[in-house]
């Protein structure tokens, strides 16, 4: 039709290198001891950034995994059918050693070249990331049973993906079942019971409120045995072939994470191998929690960089009031704030995960203890917020399913529940320091790296190890976030470009940015801020 002529919209963003679009990132991975997998990434930021990924994304959100209970004959099955692109999705993700390299091939920075390959992934197809980030998880757990981890770890290791579940399978991944519907957070109300069989397994009898990914090969979950609460390893195929009891009695609706599947389970007489000592289970599973809310710390940065990727792309291709939006002073200021917030997001994500690598040493394991829960509250909390308004950058279009930034706005606040949500993760803050006092010192190590760059920071230090020695349940909240903003400024200041660290501790700790994104510090040098994004 004559009237159709489409002008002044965007051209699709697609057959781009994501890895190389993302300058913060690129730069992270260097310095963070990870150079070496330069090529390998650029390989997987090509194959995320290509229109073929982009639409299986898509297609993954659009056809949701339905549950089939039972098939024609009425045998029950208890299966998860996902949609194609959904497989083809995580079946590159583990090729690509988004899932268990850092185990796989130990060195300094496998856990920060893990964690650019994740986000990689997860910034333009979020969902499968969950069951992904479980089986990097779940080896450290397994590392409490010898037996357990040489009949399991091989599998876990392997970048082959075969979604069924059948016997003799050489690939595996690992999913979690704790929750159950009268206890939430609070693990230690179980109610779920676990029965020795005497042949070196146990029976678990219960019910589960969430389990992710239940199409995976095997789960840790929690049970009650005399001694306590303790840790099972149960698979989903047991070793004669036969299916293990494992009903699945629906899947949940969610308001995001549409294409991974997350169920009620029913536990009856299932067969369980307990991992690590009776009665020490979260003592046993709270390794796997450590990496997953690093994981979660990942996928809240690789969605701001969808985000802020979108809304700048869209800006710079859409014209208004007679010029480029990009160059509308005020919606410079927005996409300026909002690649800010991505940068630190991305600096904090790298620096932790370099210090989940397998070198390293006290100071590093004491700084992560803290650091994790603390980007864990900030980083994910930030996530909801920031995607409203990269959506709104793109107007009408944001609104719509057609867009990424719809499903981006469902999927962020799911980092922030999972795995802890914030008063929980502020508690844990608490407990550490009480604990582990020098798990706070060694905190206060790294963010004094920075000391004297900036006077801002220097007395926001001083602020905040006051607030940490009389911190208690009511101030928590505000001592996590004093914690994370310190050490957000601490890299940026250290490691992104004078302008952008400038900006970033004017707006976020000398009180001259706004309670909303793009009001910044005055004389923010926007304009070198933007051509990082």
């Amino acid at each position: 039709m004559a009237t159709h002529e489409v002008t002044n919209q965007p051209p699709p963003r697609v057959e781009l290198d994501e890895y190389a679009e993302n300058r913060p990132l690129t730069e992270a991975v260097a310095a963070f001891g990870a150079d070496w997998a330069t090529a390998h990434l650029h390989r997987v930021g090509r194959h995320v950034g290509s229109a073929p990924f982009q639409e299986d994304a898509a297609a993954a959100h659009r056809i949701p995994p339905t549950l089939r209970s039972h098939d024609r004959w009425g045998r029950r099955i208890d299966e998860v059918d996902y949609d194609a692109a959904y497989h083809r999705i995580i079946g590159a993700a583990v090729a690509d050693g988004a899932h268990t390299s850092v185990w796989a091939e130990p060195r300094p920075g496998a856990a920060v070249a893990r964690a650019a390959t994740f986000m990689l992934y997860a910034q333009v197809e979020p969902g499968h990331a969950c069951p992904v980030s479980m089986t990097h998880a779940a080896v450290p757990s397994l590392g409490h049973d010898v037996q357990l981890a040489d009949r399991w770890l091989p599998r876990l290791l392997s970048r082959d993906y075969e979604p069924r579940l059948e016997p003799g399978k050489t690939s595996a991944l690992f999913g979690m079942a704790m929750t159950e519907k009268q206890g939430g957070s609070d693990v230690r109300a179980t109610t779920t019971r676990a029965v020795d069989a005497g042949d070196g397994s146990h029976r678990l009898t219960g019910h589960k409120w969430f389990c992710s990914a239940p199409m995976s090969d095997a789960f840790l979950v929690l049970a009650q045995e005399p001694r306590g609460l303790s840790c099972f390893l149960v698979p989903r195929v047991l070793e004669d072939g036969t299916r293990n009891a494992f009903a699945i009695q629906r899947l949940k609706d969610k308001v995001g994470n549409r294409s991974n599947a997350s169920g009620e389970v029913e536990l009856d007489q299932t067969v369980g191998f307990r991992v690590g000592e009776a009665g020490r289970g979260v003592r046993t599973i709270i390794d796997m929690v450590a990496h997953t809310r690093l994981d979660c710390v990942l996928g809240s940065a690789a969605g701001m960089r969808q985000s802020v990727a979108e809304a700048v792309w869209h800006a710079r291709h859409r014209q208004a009031f007679g010029a480029r939006l990009v160059d509308q002073p005020v919606m410079t200021a927005v996409l300026a704030d909002l690649a800010l917030e991505s940068e630190a997001a991305t600096w904090t994500a790298l620096r932790l995960a370099r210090a989940h690598d397998t070198d390293a040493d006290g100071q590093e394991r004491g700084f992560r203890r803290i650091a994790t829960a603390v980007a864990k509250y900030w980083v994910c909390k930030r996530g909801p917020g920031h995607s409203v308004e990269a959506m709104e950058c793109l107007g009408g279009n944001g609104y719509t399913e057609d867009f990424p930034l719809a499903m981006r706005y469902r999927e962020q606040p799911v980092m922030a529940i999972w795995e802890g949500s914030g008063n929980v993760i502020a508690l844990d803050v608490l407990r550490a320091i009480g604990r582990d006092p020098h798990s706070l010192t060694a905190f206060f190590e790294e963010v004094s790296a920075a000391g004297g760059a900036h006077p801002v920071l220097d007395a926001h230090l001083t602020r905040t190890r006051e607030l940490s020695r009389a911190a208690d349940p009511s101030t928590a909240r505000r001592l996590v976030e004093a914690l994370a903003l310190a050490l957000q400024a601490s890299l940026m200041l250290q490691r992104a470009p004078s302008p952008v660290a400038e900006a970033f501790v004017g707006s976020r700790l000398d009180g001259q940015g706004g309670h909303l994104y793009g009001v910044l510090s005055p004389g923010a040098d926007v304009a070198a801020i933007l051509e990082r994004a």
